[in-house]
């Protein structure tokens, strides 16, 4: 069984989807806090925005029939010389208590203007 979840806007231009989930397994493409009209939300707020983003990420999550306690790892990507601690508090905040797996990374920029943080996903469910 393979199950999409858009939200339109730069999913349609790129030809992606949010969240795919084939089987068991989930995955979510990279997300950042932005607008309907592809704006950054949050400017200058990393936690805003990892929260947000996050939350973004766990929709698709539910769309495609998971939950929190289905997450296996998660992926955050930080625009160099943000308060990486700050989108570590989001994360600690809402994930704590499953304790994914995860990778933090600094990268160069992001193609939305303004967007310091974006997350990724993965998940797994029961049949």
């Amino acid at each position: 069984m393979r199950k999409v979840y858009k939200t339109g806007g730069f999913e349609e231009l790129a030809g992606y989807a949010r969240g795919v989930r084939i089987d068991q397994l989930i995955a979510v493409s990279a997300t950042a806090a932005t607008d309907e009209s592809g704006r950054a939300r949050f400017p200058g707020d990393v936690y805003a925005q990892t929260k947000a983003a996050f939350e973004q990420a766990l929709e698709a999550v539910e769309a495609l029939g998971g939950d929190l306690g289905a997450v296996l790892r998660t992926r955050m990507y930080l625009v160099s010389g943000c308060e990486w601690k700050r989108a570590v508090d989001a994360h600690r905040e809402l994930f704590g208590e499953v304790s994914p797996a995860n990778a933090t990374f600094y990268v160069a920029g992001f193609i939305p203007e303004g967007v310091l943080v974006e997350v990724e996903l993965d998940a797994v469910v029961s049949a």
